[in-house]
């Protein structure tokens, strides 16, 4: 179990952190998206509006811009508690398909909530945002998304197989989160790993076997094959089956009154809870309206609730069909692992449990190495050792540095460069990469240190940035109270100040190891004449 247990944890351990790094980021996706596009507006109170009068000017707007449609969609200005973020008012449409095509054109429109007038003002800059972060943690970068859903999918296995034969080969696992003795070498980086890992065992299980379980039909084909086949239309058929796939007829105006169906949502629900209204005809069926309510309040996040009306008559329909068990716990499981109900003070538990399942990883890098460099400098060094170090010194240090380095893109990078999103992430990579060719040719001592202190620096400073090339610095928004944007300069000052502290436990470390050995050479000819 030991043995299964380290090397488990070694061969795809950096590839774990990245995805822990990345992962951990996205609990706060729309946060960096807002910060990484300064152009938008500072957020102040929910302004209020009439939205049955919205849905008024709406449906006159979709009548002249798709008078023969699929389906209607208009998006009511709310706070989404999913995204944490002021939702803009809109329509959107789809076309219906032309003879052999199964899908129309779909269009869509930002309308002003006042005049109803289409939206102008000034567009945020091109940006991969906290988005391009978080689909980092399970499609990677620069390769083909099914190769990488199963190259993360295979070190998911092998974490989780880590994580169990841990727990069986720490008989005193208990005893051990209570244990840390400092300064004592190999035994205070088992002391860490120890106490990090049972500190959020149950976190990081969730975590683990939920990521699975995201891509089932990816990792486990063979129920579906069995029944739907193997051919290219084989997954859309079961995908049809289990969402359910209907043929459309073309939408109508409602002659009911669509106000009075938003005010009965209204009273159900309470106000400013009405988020969307469709319109839609499925073939061989009563057109409808569905009034849909604001989405993430609830464990199941993807089970949003709607009423439906009648088109004509305005009656209120009976609610669709439940799902089926597997596939509530299928959402739950899921819901679990985004964490997009939790609220504020549950989203920073999810972020601290995080950093700490990337503390688990970094620490059995490093114990890794601490157990053997002795051996290996007695024998004049090995290859293998050293590409371990190097690879260690770059991913925990180096990697860190390539995230703030992507944030300093987005300020610096020209606001009209082509494919600027592209170069924000190949930002982040060039840093890495180049930590790992530092950390391969430097001294691994020095190595650390100054890593270390380039993270810290790269994070320290980023605010210093965002006041030289933004008018939404601390200054503006902490008076403004605005702590999306303020949140997240704090942050990157409290992720310097970490950096930093931990540039300067090593180079104690360090130092102290250097001068012992130092002393003991100094020694030996005292003690061999003696």
């Amino acid at each position: 179990m030991a043995w299964l247990h380290t090397w488990c944890g070694l061969v795809v351990g950096w590839v774990l952190f990245f995805v822990f790094v990345t992962g951990t980021a996205g609990y706060f996706t729309y946060e960096i998206t807002r910060w990484m596009e300064p152009e938008r507006p500072l957020q102040g109170a929910a302004p209020r509006y009439d939205n049955g009068a919205l849905a008024l000017v709406a449906m006159d707007r979709l009548q002249q811009v798709a008078p023969s449609a699929e389906f209607w969609s208009i998006t009511l200005p709310h706070q989404s508690l999913a995204n944490r973020q002021w939702v803009d008012f809109s329509i959107s449409w789809e076309t219906m398909p032309l003879e052999g095509h199964e899908h129309g054109v779909w269009g869509s429109e930002r309308l002003d909530p006042v005049s109803g007038n289409l939206r102008t003002g000034i567009e945020p800059r091109e940006t991969g945002g906290g988005s391009l972060l978080y689909r980092m943690h399970y499609a990677l970068h620069y390769i083909d998304y099914q190769i990488a859903y199963r190259i993360v999918g295979a070190c998911t296995m092998l974490m989780l197989l880590a994580m169990v034969t841990g727990v069986i080969t720490h008989k005193k696992i208990f005893k051990d989160f209570f244990t840390f003795r400092p300064g004592k070498g190999q035994r205070s980086w088992l002391d860490a790993h120890n106490v990090i890992s049972v500190m959020a065992l149950p976190f990081f299980l969730m975590i683990t076997y939920s990521g699975l379980v995201f891509f089932y039909s990816t990792y486990m084909p063979a129920g579906i094959a069995a029944i739907y086949g193997t051919d290219d239309q084989a997954r859309g058929r079961y995908f049809d089956d289990l969402f359910g796939h209907h043929s459309h007829e073309a939408v109508t105006r409602p002659s009911a009154s669509v106000p009075a169906m938003i005010a009965q949502a209204e009273n159900a629900w309470g106000e400013g809870q009405v988020r969307s209204v469709m319109v839609m005809h499925d073939s061989g069926e009563e057109p409808f309206v569905e009034i849909a309510r604001v989405q993430g309040s609830k464990l199941r996040f993807f089970d949003g609730e709607a009423l439906r009306f009648h088109v004509h008559s305005g009656e209120l329909l009976p609610p669709e069909p439940g799902d089926a068990a597997v596939r509530k716990t299928q959402e739950v499981i899921l819901a679990l692992h985004e964490g997009r109900f939790a609220e504020p003070w549950l989203r920073w538990l999810y972020f601290l449990a995080g950093v700490l399942g990337a503390g688990m990883i970094g620490t059995g890098l490093v114990l890794w190495t601490v157990k053997r460099r002795r051996s290996h400098e007695a024998t004049g060094g090995h290859f293998g050792l050293r590409l371990v170090e190097a690879l260690n010194v770059a991913t925990i240090a180096g990697l860190p540095a390539g995230v703030a380095a992507y944030f300093w893109a987005n300020r610096l990078l020209p606001v009209e460069m082509a494919e600027r999103a592209n170069w924000e992430a190949n930002v982040l990579f060039l840093i890495w990469g180049e930590a790992l060719l530092y950390a391969f040719f430097r001294d691994t001592r020095k190595a650390w240190v100054e890593l270390l202190w380039l993270a810290a620096a790269a994070y320290a400073l980023l605010p210093v940035v965002n006041v030289l090339t933004t008018d939404k610095h601390l200054g503006v928004t902490v008076p403004a109270g605005d702590w999306v944007l303020a949140g997240f300069d704090l942050t990157m000052l409290g992720l310097g100040l970490a950096f930093a502290y931990m540039a300067l436990k090593v180079r104690r470390v360090w130092l102290k190891k250097t001068i012992q050995v130092s002393g003991a050479t100094r020694n030996r000819p005292l003690a061999e004449a003696t």
